[in-house]
């Protein structure tokens, strides 16, 4: 069941936390369904793992006839691997950096694409969206090249795609987060590696720092609920250390470890004992 975001006469943001199996093969991932009138538009819409479940949830609360946009933050699998059966199902554009506009087809058959795909500059946009627009941020290296975050002005809330992630169960992420600092230990360990530097954290924050923001929602884990904690979300992010700022010539050694084919890991090479 999609969890309801925002909901007024005319529009509303919902967001499914629970489409993907949680058996440990694939990580968890969120959905989310905007609709303002009679038009809608879905934001990093997933993989084959999640399109039934999430055409079927739709369908209690939009026609997918009357989809305008595949939104996807960037070209991960766990984003768009599911962009064949979308184009074949609805008449929706394809809404993505530029950057990726030429590596999309690679999910879908020749030529589905054609005419279907909008690519955005790297300065972003915003795009109309029935009586109302959507803007796309840019949010470069966080953590794709091209990458994008959506800001819905009517609701208010931020999707920030792989910013603000953290690792847990569907159950856990349809509860909002209010108490930022106590949220840390389950967001630590992805922004270090998935983060490119802490230079693109600064540059990050002060533009969302000019948003009127009521929830940051990631696509994968909990959404970030109240003032104190967003505000507290942005300050963390502004002093994060991360990606190749944590990263020296000890990353970049010729290795020495044998990958064990039957149990699907690296074991350490063992060394002869001298006398």
């Amino acid at each position: 069941m999609p969890i309801e975001l925002y909901r007024d006469k005319n529009h509303a943001c919902y967001m499914f936390t629970d489409l993907v199996e949680e058996d440990g093969q694939a990580v968890q991932a969120n959905q989310f369904l905007i609709v303002d009138d009679d038009t809608g538009a879905i934001i990093d819409p997933g993989g084959n793992l999640a399109y039934n479940e999430l055409y079927m949830g739709m369908l209690k609360h939009f026609p997918p006839q009357k989809l305008s946009y595949l939104l996807a933050s960037h070209a991960d699998p766990d984003i768009i691997a599911s962009l064949d059966r979308w184009l074949s199902s609805t008449k929706a554009l394809l809404v993505i950096s530029r950057m990726w506009e030429r590596f999309v087809p690679h999910f879908t058959k020749t030529g589905k694409t054609e005419n279907r795909v909008i690519g955005v500059p790297d300065g972003g946009g915003r795009l109309p969206l029935g009586r109302h627009e959507l803007w796309l941020l840019p949010a470069h290296f966080m953590h794709s090249e091209g990458n994008f975050q959506f800001y819905d002005p009517v609701s208010r809330i931020l999707f920030t795609g792989d910013l603000g992630v953290s690792m847990m169960s569907g159950a856990q992420a349809a509860k909002p987060v209010t108490d930022f600092k106590a949220h840390i230990p389950l967001m630590e360990g992805f922004h270090k590696r998935y983060m490119v530097s802490n230079k693109i954290m600064r540059l990050w924050a002060q533009m969302a720092r000019q948003l009127d923001i009521s929830m940051i929602v990631p696509q994968h884990g909990a959404p970030i609920m109240g003032a104190q904690a967003i505000s507290d979300f942005i300050n963390w992010i502004e002093g994060l250390t991360c990606g190749i700022d944590l990263f020296d010539d000890r990353a970049y050694q010729l290795p020495s470890a044998t990958i064990d084919p039957v149990v699907g890991k690296a074991r350490p090479t063992l060394r002869p004992v001298t006398a």
